[in-house]
């Protein structure tokens, strides 16, 4: 079960690693950096057509058909080509939407978006992100000594069964 976790992880990382057309969905700023505080660089009109590159936190980094490249928060834009996109569909970028305020690194979450059939088809491995993840496991000792540091306490979990 850890590792169908694990597998499926991977390929949604891998997902938000892809180059993607986007619209923005309301008139917002190309900023220089993923924050509200940054400085601008270009207005981008409500409609603009754009190219999604790399997201980081709830920002979105993004290539104008202009040439222009800055960053615009994550909700500002709807994913697919000529963006044509299903009414809810956000694409595998807003899967887990959070939004940092600004140069404090403050983060809030804002939704929970799911996955539809064409973004499962297109999903792809990616054995980096896959060996990233491996890497933030920890053995039963070090997370009881982590525990036992603060006013943690043992709480047994059950798994769902398969099927149900």
């Amino acid at each position: 079960m850890k590792r169908v976790f694990l597998s499926a992880l991977a390929v949604l990382a891998a997902g938000l690693c892809a180059a993607e057309p986007a619209t923005v969905i309301r008139a917002t700023e190309l900023k220089r950096e993923p924050g509200t505080d940054a400085p601008t660089v270009a207005p981008l009109a409500e409609g603009a057509k754009v190219d999604a590159l790399e997201r980081k936190g709830g920002w979105t980094r993004v290539k104008a058909e202009g040439g222009a490249e800055g960053w615009v928060r994550m909700l500002q834009l709807r994913y697919g080509a000529g963006g044509e996109a299903k009414s809810g569909d956000s694409g595998v970028a807003q899967l887990l939407n959070v939004a940092r305020t600004g140069s404090s690194g403050t983060q809030v979450t804002t939704g929970v978006r799911g996955l539809d059939a064409e973004m499962l088809a297109r999903a792809r491995p990616n054995p980096g992100e896959m060996a990233k993840m491996t890497g933030y496991a920890v053995n039963k000792d070090s997370a009881a000594g982590f525990a036992a540091q603060g006013p943690l306490r043992a709480q047994r979990v059950e798994y769902p069964k398969e099927g149900g």
